[in-house]
């Protein structure tokens, strides 16, 4: 059995806090692509901003020039009031806190946080991969954390970014809509009340399954850096990843990953839009397949492939996306073989074992769960 939180005053609180305006005071957790440029972002915006990151030297920059500068689609100086390696000294008072890290920092940071957090928190997972929220949860649960802090998951990250220094980032394009839930979904329209007030781009998704199987990194990333493996070690990944990494082949790889990933969704009577669709959605990309979308999105023109394959497309995503997205299948009886090969040339070409520390259905909390349990654990908390 799980236990059931009691939520009463949560919503009030969550007024109050969407009522503070710019005086939300928001942490970001990680300082470097992602990290980098939203912290960069809420402090042009006007927000106080902590930012935390496990290595001190790093934010040595930040706290010299007090702030970050963004380059982009956003441009300027962003404040930044507090910049810390003290992860207690970084959520304390923060209404929101950001977690902008590889998904393989999730459950350490659970950890790490748990003894600090308050009541009425809001954690965001940018992104949350598959499992995420729940895999956060269980952390908090096995520290024996008390304070009932609202989990979100975001389906993508928000921007498409890089950090060009410690204290600067480029932000290439905001996404159109990222969907996001919380942990239960019957808080995220409150949740969207406070966070929207400097992300208009979020929106409600109807619970935490449905943002861990939107995970479109799982059906891109690792495929597209396995099949790509030899041009990546040749040239240093000195090519346009997604636009000519892809062919015709390999994007036939990526839509049988994706075909799986909607057959998984629909086992657990979640509706959700394929790669392709996404791809119209968030970039207003058109293409008759999915080879020809991805070419057609124009916002990936410039990024280049990964330097090598020991690269987070790998061992982020496949332990993070891939392995979870397996195990909950083999829990509900449905069938991966694109997948599962995905997962097994990971682990040849890297020599690790990504089923083993990966994500499962044990290590979110959800083993020997119906398909109803988990629905209402994700829905009433």
């Amino acid at each position: 059995m799980v236990k059931k939180t009691d939520w009463s005053g949560i919503l009030e609180h969550l007024e109050r806090v969407a009522a503070k305006g710019k005086d939300m005071v928001w942490c970001v957790a990680g300082a470097g692509n992602g990290g980098i440029s939203m912290a960069g972002h809420l402090g042009l915006l006007g927000f106080p901003v902590h930012i935390y990151n496990r290595t001190d030297e790093h934010l040595n920059a930040i706290r010299w020039y007090k702030g970050i500068e963004v380059e982009g689609a956003v441009s300027g100086f962003g404040p930044v009031r507090l910049a810390t390696s003290r992860i207690g000294e970084a959520i304390a008072g923060a209404d929101v806190i950001m977690i902008v890290t590889p998904s393989t920092a999730h459950y350490g940071l659970g950890t790490l946080m748990a003894p600090f957090l308050q009541d009425g928190q809001i954690v965001v997972l940018n992104p949350g991969r598959t499992g995420g929220a729940l895999e956060f949860r269980a952390a908090l649960d096995r520290e024996g954390c008390t304070a009932r802090v609202i989990i979100v998951e975001a389906q993508t990250f928000i921007y498409a970014s890089r950090m060009i220094s410690r204290n600067k980032g480029h932000i290439f394009r905001i996404k159109n809509g990222v969907p996001v839930s919380a942990l239960p979904s019957f808080l995220t329209p409150a949740v969207l009340k406070v966070i929207d007030v400097a992300f208009p781009q979020f929106i409600a998704g109807s619970n935490v399954l449905a943002t861990s199987l939107e995970n479109i990194g799982a059906v891109f990333h690792p495929a597209l850096t396995l099949l790509n493996a030899a041009w990546i070690e040749s040239t240093g990944g000195d090519f346009e990843y997604y636009l000519q990494g892809i062919s015709p082949s390999v994007a036939r790889v990526l839509q049988a990953i994706d075909d799986e990933r909607l057959a998984l969704a629909r086992a657990l009577g979640i509706r959700t839009v394929s790669a392709r669709e996404w791809l119209y959605l968030t970039y207003d990309s058109v293409g008759a397949d999915l080879c020809s979308a991805i070419r057609a999105t124009t916002s990936y023109a410039g990024i280049k492939a990964p330097k090598t394959i020991n690269h987070r497309y790998i061992w982020e995503d496949v332990p993070m996306s891939l392995v979870p997205m397996a195990s909950v299948a083999a829990m509900y009886g449905v069938e991966t073989p694109a997948i599962n090969l995905m997962i097994d040339l990971a682990n040849l070409m890297h020599g690790v074992d990504y089923r083993a520390n990966g994500r499962t259905v044990h290590t979110l909390g959800i083993e020997g769960l119906s398909v109803e349990e988990l629905h209402r654990l994700v829905t009433e908390g």
